[in-house]
């Protein structure tokens, strides 16, 4: 079911941009046009999951609806054409996500990222490092206005360990002054652990002296903010963070994606497999290296199209996922494929991959209004030795034995017999 989203009004144009760029993001959308309208739906009915709330209604010209939305636990995101000081403060005294002045057409995509963030930020954990209870409740309960998953500790001793119990954490903001191990040593210990890919950190300080800022940077945060600071400024720094590292981890999961059969690929594969193979021969774990090839390929191209050998390819994949669902699979290129399976003995991996072999031959595959039929080779290594380069032109090898012997079947190297 769709999470809602209650649009407070009056403009019938501006309601029906809001909703338009909600509905792309799958929200459904519930407009009222006056607070007398939002009154009678929130008494009946407080199942949203936000609302972005008009300043100035024809009945509440002051703000009185943003109140009447949060009473009822709706989160809300202000619309003003009104700018001045004091509506500004008027709005921050209360408890909204944000609010973003009608100035341009920014200001719905600015909106529609404030959503967005809604939506996802549960997944981004962000852990609050502060002696001070009084600071720590306050940074809290900011985040969880952006729904953001919130962890906090009192020192940068019990900071590193819940990072060690939270994977999930993202983000650090952590106070200068502290117990035990202060924010400048935090910054730097997190930093010999966690690049700056994978972990963002924010100092804060309510010392007076610059130069806390600079010390933070060169040890390693990302950015700086200085208690007590303006909650816009706060908000702006989060998003900007978070998103930075959400745009990398982007980057880098397209970088080591097949983007036709959403598979990892070649780098992805050699990458992973390179860090495994030393830990399965030191922990004794039997594990197998499979090369895997599509029969005659070429045929389905020019007899099918490519479009149709593109539909191939990802129902090969689709095909994979199911019989090797703990296996590390990737698509090396063209109509070949690979397989890494750990905790198998020989039968087990023989077996596996026969079993996605032959259910590939009987299957009849669909194409607008064809169907087409394949077969598959593959070649395996059992409990290899020497580099990941050597283990793969071998499986390439007991590949090239079962084109030899006729195709459509499994060879195991040195069980070629």
């Amino acid at each position: 079911m769709a999470d809602r989203l209650l649009v407070v009004e009056d403009s019938k144009p501006i309601a029906r941009v809001i909703s338009q760029l909600a509905e792309s993001l799958g929200f459904e959308v519930v407009v009222a046009t006056t607070l007398a309208e939002v009154e009678a739906l929130l008494q009946g009915d407080t199942k949203f999951f936000a609302a972005t709330v008009d300043y100035a209604l024809p009945d509440a010209p002051d703000g009185e609806a943003i109140p009447c939305v949060l009473s009822h636990g709706v989160q809300a995101v202000v619309m003003t054409g009104k700018m001045d000081d004091i509506t500004r403060q008027k709005i921050l005294a209360q408890a909204v996500v944000d609010y973003i002045p009608k100035e341009n057409s920014q200001a719905f995509l600015y909106l529609k990222r404030i959503l967005h963030g809604q939506q996802v930020n549960h997944e981004n954990g962000i852990l609050v490092v502060d002696d001070s209870l009084a600071t720590r409740n306050h940074i809290v309960e900011l985040l969880m206005r952006r729904n953001f998953t919130v962890y906090v500790a009192s020192d940068g001793v019990k900071a590193l360990e819940v990072i060690e119990q939270h994977p999930d954490i993202k983000m650090v903001i952590t106070d200068l002054e502290m117990p035990n191990m202060d924010g400048i040593e935090l910054t730097n210990e997190l930093r010999k652990r966690y690049s700056r890919d994978r972990m963002s950190v924010i100092g804060i300080s309510g010392a007076s002296n610059g130069i806390h800022s600079a010390r933070f940077i060169k040890n390693g945060a990302d950015d700086f903010l200085r208690k007590p600071f303006c909650p816009e400024e706060f908000y702006c720094r989060i998003t900007q963070n978070i998103e930075s590292l959400n745009n990398i981890k982007q980057i880098q999961r397209a970088a080591n994606t097949d983007y036709l059969t959403d598979l990892p690929n070649r780098r992805a594969f050699i990458q992973v497999a390179q860090t495994k193979l030393p830990k399965y021969a030191e922990q004794g774990v039997a594990y197998g290296l499979a090369m895997l090839d599509i029969d005659y390929f070429k045929k389905i191209n020019d007899n099918y199209g490519h479009d149709a050998g593109d539909n191939v390819l990802k129902m090969v994949a689709l095909y994979m996922r199911k019989h090797l669902p703990r296996a590390m699979l990737a698509r090396l290129g063209g109509e070949e494929f690979a397989v890494l399976m750990e905790g198998v003995d020989e039968d087990q991996l023989f077996t596996r991959l026969d079993d996605l072999r032959r259910e590939l031959s009987v299957a009849q595959l669909p194409y607008e209004d064809q169907q087409i039929s394949l077969t598959i080779s593959i070649g395996a290594v059992f409990n290899g030795s020497g580099s990941l380069a050597s283990q793969m032109n071998e499986a390439d090898q007991a590949l090239y034995n079962a084109k030899e012997n006729g195709r459509n079947q499994v060879v195991i190297s040195g069980q070629e017999d």
